[in-house]
């Protein structure tokens, strides 16, 4: 146990020690920084994909195209209606909805915008189920209706994607069509679906007179046995369109492999960046070492006139034990303070910039265990200095100047 003597002690010096002790507290509260702000970030976006497991996802499987361009916008290959078609008569399938996407022009005056479009079948609500998003505002869209369209959430808001907001009953150029608004999404948290532009099937084609197909068919299965409905498509989808196995032109995934694949992903780039912050802090750690290091050679005195009055090897050992525990301590507590500071402010600038599903996220775990980490930290760089001190030689000591 470390005395309150010995506490009192050793902050004494670190007080005396002011300049070397806020440098070296600096060093670590850096990547204790570094640290709490990737893995507060990550951990929003891990809450954030997990909102979208339920069981209005959970029981979907997609089936895309493949090419060299983004999914969906490639028009290398496409899915047909014979393609959706094999979906809906595949064993294990329920139902099934196609859907286009393509990029658009839209204008409100002279302003010009370049956003997605998108086409669906708004009688099966599979899109918006995957989707996880509701109407927020006036109606869905008819089976087959003309002339009309759904807007994404920004549209309702001035200076978002136009100077004036939209409402319910307004009109918005696409492509130079007039298309009355009927209804706006939710807000999803990113500009790209928050700008988008929702339409049917059949006025999509007549827009953009599109010939080539689907860009994706969504499809509701069996739970029970997912993988087997997935091969049950495959099977049929390359009978559809005369392919050997082995030479699709397609993928079929499911729900949870879409979010297992992103996850993944975000993990490694997570991963990689608190690597990085580790290194920081080892480096830290050295630095502190190294102070200690130091400190002893610089107190090999006083460190004689102590144990010359009965300190023993062991009080020695906690008195640069607790100075180095001390700094980490501070470095941890500052080093989470801003951590959140910076958060906080990051948080905010996202969020008016758009980008609102890019949160961070708290928890008392994070803010303890940066803490407890960053004490660790400088308690273990310290325990080299700390043993070296406790075996200096009064008598020796006492001689040095």
């Amino acid at each position: 146990m470390i005395s309150n003597e010995i506490m009192r002690y050793s902050l004494e010096n670190l007080k005396k020690r002011k300049t070397r002790s806020i440098l070296t507290i600096f060093s670590i509260l850096i990547g204790i920084t570094t640290i709490f702000i990737f893995v507060s970030f990550g951990f929003g976006l891990y809450n954030y994909i997990n909102s979208f497991v339920s069981d209005s996802s959970a029981d979907k499987i997609t089936i895309q195209p493949r090419g060299i361009g983004a999914p969906g916008l490639d028009d290398t290959f496409a899915l047909t209606e014979d393609d959706l078609k094999a979906v809906e008569k595949t064993s294990g399938v329920y139902e099934a909805s196609g859907l286009r996407f393509t990029v658009t022009e839209i204008s409100q005056g002279s302003t010009k915008k370049y956003v997605f479009a998108s086409g669906l079948d708004p009688k099966k609500e599979l899109f918006t189920e995957l989707s996880n998003v509701e109407i927020f505002k006036g109606r869905n869209l008819e089976k087959n209706e003309r002339g009309k369209v759904i807007l994404g959430h920004n549209y309702l808001v001035e200076n978002k994607i136009f100077s004036k907001a939209l409402d319910i009953n307004d009109n918005i150029k696409i492509e130079g069509e007039n298309l009355k608004i009927v209804g706006f999404y939710e807000s999803l948290g990113n500009p790209q679906d928050d700008s988008s532009v929702y339409m049917t099937n059949t006025q999509f084609k007549e827009i953009y007179n599109d010939s080539r197909g689907y860009s994706m068919i969504i499809a509701r299965v069996d739970t029970t046995n997912i993988p087997q409905v997935i091969n049950n498509v495959e099977k049929e989808l390359r009978s559809s369109r005369n392919l050997e196995e082995g030479k699709e032109d397609f993928f079929v995934a499911s729900f949870e492999d879409l979010l297992e694949t992103y996850t993944s992903a975000l993990g490694f780039v997570i991963g990689f960046v608190i690597l990085i912050a580790l290194i920081s802090v080892i480096v830290s750690a050295i630095n502190t070492s190294n102070t200690m290091i130091t400190s002893v050679l610089e107190r090999t005195s006083e460190i004689g006139v102590l144990k010359s009055i009965g300190a023993r090897n062991i009080e020695v050992f906690n008195l640069f034990l607790f100075e180095s525990g001390v700094l980490g301590f501070i470095s941890g507590i500052l080093g989470v303070l801003g951590g959140f500071l910076f958060t906080e402010i990051a948080r905010k600038i996202l969020f008016n910039l758009g980008w609102s599903f890019l949160a961070p996220y708290y928890s008392v775990e994070l803010f303890v265990g940066c803490v407890l980490f960053a004490t660790i930290t400088g308690a273990i760089s310290g325990v080299v200095p700390a043993i070296n001190a406790s075996r200096v030689n009064p008598v020796e000591a006492l001689r040095h100047e």
